[in-house]
């Protein structure tokens, strides 16, 4: 972990916010905050007065793959470096609730920031305070803009590693884009002829079974609502094609055994 608390170059602007830790009183949750970053394409962890990072502890333990980079690369830095270098986002779990006050109020849900980070021409930090008593009013006075995450009004606070995996979860877009380890399910999603022949085989099913002609249309409708909101997979709609053909053939093969 490098130390800068006297200034120095910022990063180049509109680069992914760094994470910005304050006066963590758990090693563990440096960790977990780590952690996060790794799953979600942050790479910048600032710490302010944070506890000792023993290699052999628990900020280690809880950082995962993180304790490989993210964390042995953390920068120690001051308050003061860190509101005189970066625009600011401040994240809290209590918000005035009209425009009385402007310590933490207006705000915007980290989903908010999502759409509007990409434009902010500058270097940007997310800050999360203390465990127990978050970022202070002082703290928050020097600080650009807030950020809260909408939660229960009769227990919006969250613990700190928890308040920085759901933030950065939203703000995921700005680090990984469309890249992440889930499939492209317009590119797994079954061809319309596999599905067509899937509908005809449901209404060649219908008819086999004597289902009443008044009620075939309406019948057909709901089974093309129900798997038009499926997605089914090439193979999903394969194996139940070869199920529905099965059955409609046994209506004929026990009329011949008879």
């Amino acid at each position: 972990m490098t130390d800068k608390s006297s200034p120095a170059d910022p990063p180049a602007s509109r680069t992914p916010p760094s994470v910005a830790v304050v006066d963590a009183q758990s090693p563990g949750n440096v960790g977990t905050i780590a952690r996060a970053m790794k799953n979600f394409g942050f790479e910048d962890l600032l710490l302010v007065d944070p506890p000792e990072l023993d290699p052999d502890g628990e900020a280690y333990g809880f950082a995962g793959h993180a304790r490989e980079d993210i964390l042995p690369n953390a920068d120690e830095i001051s308050f003061d470096y860190l509101v005189e270098h970066y625009h600011t986002i401040g994240c809290t779990a209590v918000t005035n609730e009209d425009d009385n006050s402007h310590m933490r109020f207006p705000y915007s849900t980290p989903a908010d920031l999502a759409d509007r980070l990409p434009t902010v021409e500058a270097p940007t930090a997310l800050v999360f305070g203390r465990e127990r008593v978050g970022l202070t009013n002082e703290e928050l006075a020097r600080i650009d803009e807030i950020c809260s995450i909408p939660a229960n009004t009769d227990y919006p606070v969250l613990n700190l590693g928890q308040a920085a995996t759901i933030t950065l979860y939203e703000l995921r877009s700005l680090t990984l884009g469309d890249e992440t380890q889930l499939p492209d399910l317009e590119r797994v999603r079954a061809p319309e002829p596999t599905v067509d022949r899937l509908y005809d085989q449901w209404g060649a099913l219908l008819e086999e079974l004597n289902h009443p002609d008044e009620k075939h249309d309406k019948t057909m409708r709901m089974v093309r609502r129900v798997f038009g909101r499926a997605d089914l997979t090439e193979r999903e709609a394969n194996t139940l094609l070869g199920i529905l053909r099965r059955a409609t053939e046994r209506p004929a093969e026990n009329a011949d055994q008879s």
